[in-house]
């Protein structure tokens, strides 16, 4: 998809000025890095790769990460009930917290220790300060470990060279929404600076929810506590800010992400809750050191990284709402209880290269991972009585000593990897990897990856490719207690999969490229929440699942002609659970994507896009018809280059006001999770 058209050149957020060269050739679009590690061309990288740039990102008049990648071939953006948060469906993969995807800031992982995601409580991304998206389908955990299952995703933010500057801009739109940001990009003597503040504030869309969970609990309690119908609450506040400092091979960069007053979407149990709030603030600071040409056949680098992660509520969230009514007692004020928790992520890691073989270039790689989630705080008012449920206790108190939901917990990773790209012959490379983790509560593994790369002709590139990926299981799923709804089990071992692909790149013509990717999979030890025998004691999570799947993505960009060019996308997958011998639900069979960008006038692009989604069967036990399929429609005009020093967009999302609803758990949401309807947003940015 990402072939034909060249962009200027910048540097690698990841690597040193002395790659430049290979933009000046190649250009930003058709290199990647997240495939080995070095720049490495796209239609040669050992994986099925995708980069979206900034400005493929103006282009689909996004403002939001989630946006961008919902334009991605075999990537689908769903939802959760608890606060909206965004699940990352990648071929078919998807369970309620979507650890399965390995998201990366720089290269450096963002998962959360509790859930073993990026955060529940997420809040979205700006676009502004993203240089380019680099996304890997399928199996990552040869060069980056635990949670690289399903894919990963890696966000590389602007350096000075990419700001150049500096911009100021705003936004204003629907729902209350409203940004403002500011980014500089200069040199103080022989150092590169770049800095970034983004401050915004929404309310959110305002769907109604037909009916909750709470509304099948009155059916059956003969009670009338439920809040629906009533709409979701996903607005929040939200401070982002970047600091990138770089000097030769030195680079240190600081981070900020700031969510409050964040909605708790269909609420925390999928009873609405209109009031609770919650907010995380994620604080991440790294240091790296990178020479790819230290000498004639050596390249080697280093990062150090710490990043602080905590979640509080500030507004009590209300499990279930006012009146319900348990066999214990009735929650006059609601149930009331939510966990607050703080954790420390230190990760060091080394690398070095080698090209000195003939025709092999290797990579060798070690890291230490000390990850700690220091605190948990339990704010409830309710205890559990012996048979698990609920009593009502009165007013919210401190319950951290008596029942807590999870002690402090800790682990350690200790990995290395290896990795050989061997050009056998002028048309062929073959690349091997391996790289063995060892984690201080479950045990050691190991997860292999193969890759054969052939020009086929000096307009085709075939690949095969085989790769191992494994999940880790979360703290939530090892150590959670005092749960009788899902209780943890440190006998766990980690999900594993199995994936084969085929790939091949054509350009058709010299302003048509195409691209076809085919893939098989085979998932083992999924972790499910298994019932226990005693209803009381509710269910705990074990290593019960299995799963396999295969399907195909199809890219293309077409050139029609200096003014006009297409880009689109056709994903199909097919997934068996094979406890139930049923599609798993969830997840779309079909999905399409469809963009136009149309120069309509002097220094001015339409951008019209469409998506669609079909066929999201329901998962086993779950009585409900398949969920809707959906078609949206979004129209972009932009200004594509400055007039003066202005830059001007205008977005409607979803024009046409299309009923688009993500899945809902079987017992939750009855009608699903409407999506955002008709949305306007304008801005306008300064160069300064």
């Amino acid at each position: 998809m990402h072939i034909l058209l060249c962009a200027p050149a910048v540097a690698f957020a990841d690597h040193p000025i002395e790659d430049e060269d290979l933009y000046l050739v190649y250009g930003e679009r058709n290199l990647s890095t997240i495939a080995t590690g070095s720049p490495t061309l796209l239609r040669r990288a050992p994986s099925v790769v995708v980069v979206v740039t900034a400005d493929e990102i103006a282009r689909s008049g996004a403002i939001d990460l989630d946006e961008v990648l919902q334009t991605v071939a075999g990537v689908h953006v769903s939802r959760a009930p608890n606060t909206y948060s965004s699940l990352y469906q990648i071929r078919g993969i998807s369970t309620g917290q979507n650890p399965q995807v390995l998201m990366l800031q720089n290269g450096i992982p963002m998962t959360t220790l509790f859930q073993g995601n990026k955060g529940t409580i997420w809040g979205g991304l700006p676009l502004e300060n993203i240089a380019r998206i680099e996304i890997i389908r399928g199996p990552g955990s040869a060069l980056y470990g635990a949670d690289a299952l399903a894919g990963v995703i890696n966000i590389i933010t602007k350096t000075a060279n990419e700001v150049n500057g500096t911009k100021v801009g705003v936004r204003a739109g629907s729902f209350s929404t409203r940004n403002a940001w500011i980014q500089h990009g200069g040199k103080a003597g022989a150092l590169d600076i770049a800095a970034y503040l983004n401050i915004g504030t929404t309310d959110g869309h305002k769907r109604v929810i037909e009916e909750d969970a709470q509304t099948l609990r009155d059916r059956m309690a003969g009670t009338r506590a439920s809040l629906a119908p009533g709409p979701v609450n996903v607005g929040y506040d939200s401070v982002d800010a970047n600091l990138d400092l770089s000097y030769e091979h030195w680079r240190l960069r600081f981070g900020y992400k700031l969510r409050d007053d964040l909605g708790t979407g269909a609420g925390i149990s999928a009873a609405l809750d209109p009031i609770g709030k919650e907010q995380s603030e994620r604080i991440n600071t790294d240091l790296s050191w990178t020479n790819h040409k230290l000498s004639t056949d050596w390249g080697a680098g280093a990062t150090v990284s710490i990043m602080q992660y905590k979640q509080r509520i500030p507004v009590d969230l209300r499990l279930h709402p006012p009146g319900t009514i348990f066999p214990t007692g009735v929650f006059a004020d609601g149930m009331i209880g939510h966990p607050d928790t703080s954790e420390r992520q230190f990760r060091v890691s080394s690398f070095v290269t080698y090209s000195g073989f003939n025709s092999h270039t290797v990579r060798v790689g070690v890291g230490h991972d000390d990850l700690d989630l220091y605190e948990t705080r339990t704010i409830k008012n309710y205890v559990f009585d012996a048979a698990g449920t609920p009593v009502p206790t009165g007013p919210i108190a401190d319950y951290s000593e008596i029942q807590p939901f999870m002690l402090p917990q800790s682990r350690k990773v200790t990995y290395v990897y290896a990795q050989d790209q061997w050009r056998f012959a002028r048309d062929w490379e073959f690349t091997f990897g391996t790289r063995y983790d060892r984690f201080s509560d479950f045990g050691g593994t190991t997860n292999p990856r193969a890759a054969l790369v052939w020009d086929a002709a000096l307009n085709v590139t075939a690949k095969l490719i085989y790769g191992r990926a494994f999940r880790a299981p979360s703290f939530s799923e090892l150590y959670s207690i005092n749960n009788p709804v899902q209780r943890g089990n440190p006998a766990l071992k980690p999900e594993r999969i199995d994936t084969i692909e085929a790939a091949v790149t054509w350009q058709a013509h010299e302003a048509l490229t195409t691209k076809l990717s085919l893939f098989k999979y085979e998932m083992k030890d999924i972790i499910r929440p298994v019932r226990n025998l005693a209803p009381a004691m509710g269910t705990t999570f074990n290593n019960m699942g299995r799963q396999h799947g295969h399907g195909l993505e199809l890219e293309a960009e077409w050139q029609i002609s200096r003014h006009l060019q297409l880009t689109g996308n056709y994903s199909y997958q097919r997934s068996i659970d094979e406890t139930s011998g049923r599609n798993p639900g969830f997840a779309p069979r079909n999905q399409a994507y469809l963009r136009a960008s149309w120069a309509v006038a002097h220094g001015w692009q339409l951008n019209p896009q469409i998506t669609w989604v079909s066929d999201r069967a329901r998962a086993a036990g779950d009585p409900r018809p398949p969920v809707a399929d959906y078609k949206t429609f979004d129209l972009t005009l932009r200004t594509a280059r400055p007039i003066g020093k202005w830059e001007f967009a205008a977005s409607v999302r979803n024009l046409f006001n299309a009923d688009a609803r993500e899945p809902s758990p079987a017992g939750t949401i009855p009608n699903d999770l409407p999506m955002a309807p008709r949305a306007l947003y304008i801005q306008a940015a300064l160069q300064m």
